[in-house]
């Protein structure tokens, strides 16, 4: 059975603080910019549609405008829907990077740390590559 414990056994306490006062900030710090300087970005995108107006010249035909247009609005999603994550809500920690201050600290990789020269020629490799390989088709086409 339960025992009686009279009212005047409990002791009177101070009101306990606020939630705000006493809780933990959990607010978190967000970097959507991937520390690549915006330029970075910039020059992929140019690179690619630079390969998109080699392959519409080479091959110029009515029935390759529908694809050239949906491959020009996916390389606008694709670059766009990160460009406007940035500018998301709450707001992030850090701005992108300058180009200056991306040449003179580089960026940290899961295999190192890359200076600036590095880190742009790694960014941009793909689409380099994939460029030149639009001008090798266009001269094989070109010699045909």
């Amino acid at each position: 059975m339960s025992k009686h414990i009279p009212a005047s056994a409990f002791r009177i306490v101070d009101a306990p603080a606020p939630l705000a006062a006493i809780a933990v900030d959990r607010s978190v710090a967000v970097v959507r910019s991937f520390d690549l300087p915006t330029g970075l970005f910039a020059a992929t995108v140019a690179l690619y549609f630079a390969f998109l107006g080699v392959m519409a010249a080479t091959f110029a035909d009515k029935g390759l405008a529908i694809p050239m247009a949906i491959f020009s609005i996916y390389i606008v999603m694709a670059f766009g829907t990160p460009a406007m994550w940035v500018r998301m809500k709450p707001d992030h920690a850090a701005q992108p990077l300058s180009w200056n201050r991306f040449m003179r600290e580089g960026v940290e990789t899961l295999t190192g740390r890359l200076d600036g020269t590095g880190a742009a020629a790694q960014v941009l490799m793909l689409p380099v590559l994939i460029l030149g390989w639009g001008l090798i088709v266009a001269t094989i086409v070109a010699t045909l």
